[in-house]
């Protein structure tokens, strides 16, 4: 076996235990994410798992963080915080099928690396604007008319929430130049794709969310797809 599968296996494998043993996630919830990350991999190489890492840490220490606040208050994730494979897909399967992408589409591999990381800037800028936001901030907005609204509601925005966010996405863009090499319009452009997928979010979540049209899942796919739509149409032009 090639030593970087077997590093890459051996990493994955104690991602998927550790997540399991300190119940960040399901039995079902790890398989998926092992499964994703393999593929992430297989596509992405080291700074594609490193990106997935990121994120992983990132988001379990935000909805970790203050976790009996929130859940006295009725802001905290259901299963205690522990995440099912539904949500691990919806945060990495966009990651994970643009991996496939770049794996069968080797000329297009370093556009398609650069969506992979402005999609784990946009789970991580919602994941750490939300969990973050509903703890620190001070005054809830609306998304579209900016009327004060109840915090946790769908749609609703911090200042805190979104610098939260914008620090994750530049913890996430910071990776990816780390593992590709310095190059600061690519720096910049996973920032800002991260913070507009997660205003998207809260639109969607305002909007069709709210209606039933889209499960909370859902919308945090399309939050993915759209921070990767945005840097691969910067990417492009």
């Amino acid at each position: 076996m090639d030593v970087s599968y077997l590093a890459a296996s051996i990493i994955i494998t104690a991602g998927m235990l550790i997540s399991v043993l300190k119940k960040n996630l399901t039995v079902m919830a790890a398989l998926t994410g092992g499964l994703l990350a393999v593929i992430i991999f297989i596509g992405g190489g080291f700074t594609g798992i490193s990106l997935l890492t990121a994120f992983f840490v990132l988001g379990a220490g935000a909805t970790a963080w203050k976790f009996k606040t929130k859940k006295k208050d009725g802001l905290a994730e259901s299963g205690n915080g522990k995440r099912n494979a539904g949500q691990v897909f919806a945060n990495a399967g966009a990651a994970a099928i643009l991996a496939l992408l770049a794996t069968y589409n080797t000329n297009h591999a370093a556009l398609l690396h650069l969506m992979i990381a402005a999609s784990f800037s946009a789970t991580t800028a919602d994941t750490l604007s939300s969990e973050l936001g509903n703890v620190y901030g001070r005054r809830y907005y609306h998304i579209l008319s900016f009327r004060e609204i109840q915090r946790g509601a769908n749609g609703a925005v911090s200042l805190q929430g979104i610098v939260a966010g914008i620090m994750g996405s530049t913890i996430i863009a910071l990776t990816y130049v780390l593992g590709t090499g310095w190059n600061a319009p690519h720096f910049l452009v996973i920032i800002i794709a991260g913070t507009a997928g997660n205003i998207i979010d809260s639109i969607l979540g305002l909007t069709l969310e709210n209606k039933g049209l889209l499960t909370n899942n859902a919308v945090n796919f399309l939050n993915t797809a759209a921070g990767a739509v945005v840097a691969g149409v910067w990417y492009m032009l």
